[in-house]
């Protein structure tokens, strides 16, 4: 599993001209998911990215977490994430999860954050999205569960 964490003072989802999901200041999540994940990864993702300290605080310093500045999440799944790159010019897909297994674990995501978060945007899972955000920073973050001790 693998979440980009980008800390962002707004950050929308529109999907056929329409907005779908729609945040101030808080955290957009890219979100990639592959055959062998779990509830159990996701579980360990979703509180390392509810719990990472990269909010100001008082005196500058990032030390604040999502929870601590009542920030908002917009979660939007991007099996790009599981691009191969190694051979030719055309990404390969195959370490990208199977649609119908992504969409669970994608909705499970969702799920365990409204447990935390009240403002709990997203995007559509297999849509095609156009995502805007103001990064702010910038900062952005790579949560890998491959190179994370889970």
């Amino acid at each position: 599993m693998r979440f980009v964490i980008q800390r962002v003072s707004k950050a929308s989802v529109t999907v056929e001209n329409e907005i779908v999901g729609n945040i101030e200041k808080g955290l957009l999540v890219l979100i990639g998911i592959e055959d062998s994940d779990s509830e159990e990864i996701a579980d360990k993702l979703v509180k390392k990215v509810i719990n990472l300290r990269i909010f100001e605080d008082e005196n500058g310093k990032t030390n604040l977490s999502l929870k601590d500045i009542e920030g908002s999440l917009l979660l939007v799944s991007q099996f790009t994430l599981y691009a191969d790159c190694k051979k030719g010019n055309r990404p390969s897909f195959t370490k990208a999860g199977k649609p119908d297994f992504a969409k669970s674990m994608y909705e499970y995501i969702i799920e365990k954050c409204k447990e935390d978060v009240p403002n709990v945007q997203t995007g559509i899972f297999g849509a095609e999205m156009q995502v805007a955000l103001e990064n702010q920073g910038p900062f952005t973050i790579l949560l890998d569960s491959e190179t994370m001790a889970i």
